[in-house]
């Protein structure tokens, strides 16, 4: 009796439009042939705050207009995105006459000739160039349309897949710079971390230095100076905005590693991380050097911020 297989069945592929971490930069096309028919659709994408769709078809197309616009709205959330349906002819469609125009303008030539007395026959060549003469007529399209829409749909299936694409190894990119941002954060935020340790008894003896400038020789009540110096510790500690600021750092990386449609979320998050920030740079006192490094390392968390927020601007 055969033993059977104990190896594992390989992973099922994710499905083509899986939605993982993506940029809003992109540029896609695909082309289709039915019936005589070549469509191509073409797709470009730029960073927006919203999704801002527009969708240009030729003209006849115009029923297709409303299922493309929907098809783009359930694969793509954010972006400025130009869409363009184009077609042409091939094969016998091509070189067909609308022999109902021709003889339009034949009609309309041969009039002029007699009305105004001329003897030269009408240019052949010049009579096929006319709009209308060459290609199909719009009953033709009419009949086709119900056909080429599920082509229409599928060549922009195709489309939004290599789009996706494209736009996700941006983004594979965007989140390796911005990984790097976050690791150098963390580091001034650990340097800060111990300077502050350091500078917190040299904040104290410099407060009770000040309080007796001001009060000369009176005797001060030793439990008052600690509980005033105590409170003035705390006032300036800062340990409360590092912690969050890891826990803002934290946040970021998952939400890097969680998928799609997260820009908005990384951007409130940089917000929260400025804020925590600016609190921390105004708490640190005095011109010690451990306080001016405090300074120098906070000013380039601002910085490293900064560019967080460049690139998050284009994550979907």
């Amino acid at each position: 009796m055969p033993r059977a297989d104990s190896r594992p069945a390989p992973p099922s592929a994710p499905p083509a439009h899986a939605r993982g971490l993506r940029s809003m930069t992109g540029y896609a096309q695909a082309r289709a042939v039915e019936n005589g028919w070549s469509l191509r659709v073409t797709i470009r994408s730029v960073n927006h705050r919203f999704l801002d769709l527009h969708v240009r078809v030729p003209e006849g197309f115009e029923p297709v207009e409303p299922a493309m616009r929907q098809l783009v709205r359930e694969r793509v959330r954010r972006g400025h995105l130009d869409v363009a349906l184009h077609y042409e002819l091939q094969g016998a469609s091509a070189v067909a006459v609308n022999e109902q125009v021709a003889a339009a303008y034949l009609e309309t030539l041969n009039s002029l000739r007699a009305k105004f007395s001329i003897t030269s026959e009408p240019d052949l060549a010049a009579l096929l160039r006319l709009p209308g003469v060459i290609g199909a007529s719009a009953e033709s399209l009419d009949e086709e349309m119900n056909k080429l829409e599920g082509v229409v749909a599928r060549c922009l299936s195709e489309a939004l897949d290599k789009l996706d694409r494209m736009r996700e190894a941006e983004a594979l990119h965007l989140r390796e710079e911005m990984s790097v941002v976050l690791r150098r954060i963390s580091e001034f935020s650990a340097k800060i971390e111990e300077l502050a340790e350091r500078a917190r008894p040299l904040f104290v003896g410099r407060l009770e230095s000040r309080i007796r400038e001001l009060i000369g020789d009176v005797q001060l009540d030793p439990a008052r100076l600690a509980q005033e110096a105590a409170i003035a510790v705390e006032r300036s500690d800062i340990s409360e905005e590092l912690a969050r600021l890891r826990s803002h750092v934290r946040q970021f990386e998952s939400l890097l590693a969680s998928g799609a449609d997260v820009g908005k979320k990384l951007d409130f998050l940089l917000q929260e991380m400025q804020r925590e920030t600016n609190t921390l740079l105004s708490k640190t006192p005095g011109n010690e050097a451990e306080a001016l490094e405090i300074t120098r390392h906070g000013l380039e968390i601002k910085s490293e911020i900064e560019k967080l927020r460049e690139q998050v601007q284009n994550i979907e």
